[in-house]
This record gives C-alpha cells, structure tokens and sequence, in this order.
C-alpha cells in the first residue's frame, strides 16, 4: 500500500467500526471534517473506494471490508510487539559499581557476565569513589579492599598489580611522565606519580581514559593496572610491578539484594572471571 501512514489507518479502524465520521471522532479527539478529509487521502493513496457515503453514516465498500481486515492484522502485531517490549521492560535489574579500570576490563568480556538470553537487565555503573550501599547505589560493587563495616556480603576476588607503561617506541632517554590530576586522583595508583619527589610531570589528566591515551600516544610514562597495560600492544612496561600499589579485590553485596537469585547469579560469574584472568590481573603475564 503506497504511502498509507500508521496513523491514517488506525483513524480508518474507527471510522469503520464506529460507523462514522462522528464516532471516530469521539474515540479520538479530533474533528469529523478532519478525519473526513483524512479518509479521502487515505483512498487516493490506496486508489480504493473504501466507503459507501450515506446520510446513515460510513458504510464499508468491498475495498473497505478488506482493508479493515488487514488492519486488524496490523493491530494484532503492533499489540504482539508492545507486550514483547512490555516484557523486556519488566524484567529485574543487577546495577554493578566499579572503578574506571575494571568496568573497562567487564566491558571487554561482556559475555562472561551477562547475555541476551538472560532473564534480568544490567546497568554498569563506572565510579572511583566508594559505593555507599545504605542509599542502594549499585546492588553489587567492586572494591579494592575489605569493607570495615555496613550490611555487606563480600567475597574475597583477586590481587591487581600495577606498573608504568610507556609506548612501545617510546625514547628511552625521555623522563617525561603523566598523572591524573591531584584535584581526581582518589587511589593510592592515581597518587603515585606526582607522590614521587624526582618524577618530571610535563602533562596530567581528570580521566583514566584519558591517561590512558596519552600514555599510549607517547606524551611520558604513566602507571597502569597490570590487566589493562598488558593487553595493549603498543605499550610495553617502563619497570617492574610496584609492589605497593598491589591490592585485593572485593566483590561487595548489600546483604538484602544478594538474596535475589539474578545478584548471585552475577556475582558468581564476576569472580569466576575475574579468577579465569588471575595472573593477568596480578601482573604475572602478559595477554598478547
């Protein structure tokens, strides 16, 4: 059918089944004179006599018969497709909370934390300060240390190393370095650089993305956790692990939402990644 608008149609429907120019206008708040003129564009489009024109009302023509059951075919799978959306839409959420870092590193293996197929939705929250669970910010977050105190379940997870990568044609001779900014750093990693008294600073950043690039694109050295410097083939490292900027990871639950069979579900596979990649993450090999 040429150029038939959606809308046209469903005015169609109701004059059809109303009987009228005056009921379809009850049903849809718009005026007979317009829906009149809107059926005569409809028939021009559709090059069909669709009405018999009495002074009893809008009866259906031949034409019109067939298009309204076409219509209600229409309707039916307009109505399938909103139950389907509806349904999508009802489905739980697991909200995860994690650094910069590690929401990158779950990004990158998507598939060994959440699917498709699976009957619940995610929302990936990246933050670098503390998730606080009284207020129900993240159902599950990932910590890197023990939590001292709240209505927590924890799961010890992993050791994450870093290092300072530099770009793999990076001049040696070079001393320039990059940091994040002192106003953004919050980890003792993102402190480090500008910590040391004899490091030559010539660029600084308010992003770890950021950091990242720079580095990469051969502006100075920079530190790095182990698991993302590693996989990157255009970096390579500047020295060996720094010993103590090396932390355990925490996979954190408020005790509540841990109970929910969809929560567990993504928390057994956090740590199970997190565990396939354990000496990736601990700066034990490099994932080429």
């Amino acid at each position: 059918m040429k150029d038939a608008s959606w809308d046209d149609l469903q005015l169609f429907f109701h004059v059809a089944t109303g009987g009228g120019l005056s009921a379809a206008a009850a049903r849809t708040g718009l005026s007979a004179p317009t829906i009149g003129r809107r059926m005569l564009t409809l028939e021009r489009v559709t090059g069909r006599s669709l009405f018999s024109r009495g002074p009893t009302g809008y009866l259906l023509a031949k034409d019109g018969q067939e298009l309204l059951d076409r219509v209600r075919l229409m309707q039916d799978a307009a109505r399938a497709i909103s139950d389907w959306r509806g349904e999508v839409l009802t489905l739980p959420i697991v909200s995860t909370a994690a650094d910069s870092w590690t929401s990158r590193f779950i990004a990158d293996h998507l598939t060994s934390v959440w699917t498709p197929k699976d009957s619940f939705r995610m929302c990936y929250k990246t933050c670098d300060a503390s998730i606080d669970f009284t207020y129900r910010e993240a159902h599950i977050a990932i910590r890197h240390g023990r939590p001292d105190s709240g209505n927590v379940a924890i799961r010890r997870s992993v050791k994450v190393a870093h290092a300072a990568y530099q770009a793999a044609d990076y001049d040696e001779a070079n001393c320039n370095w990059i940091s994040l900014g002192t106003d953004t750093a919050i980890t003792p990693a993102d402190k480090w650089t500008f910590e040391q008294p004899d490091y030559w600073i010539t660029s600084w950043t308010n992003t770890p993305h950021m950091l990242f690039h720079l580095i990469r694109g051969g502006a100075g050295r920079g530190v790095l956790p182990c698991f993302i410097g590693d996989q990157e083939r255009r970096l390579v490292r500047a020295g060996p692990v720094i010993d103590e900027l090396t932390y355990e990871m925490w996979i954190v639950a408020h005790d509540d939402e841990r109970q929910r069979p969809e929560v567990r579900t993504v928390i057994d596979r956090l740590a199970a990644l997190f565990a396939d990649h354990e000496d990736l993450l601990a700066g034990q090999r490099a994932a080429r």
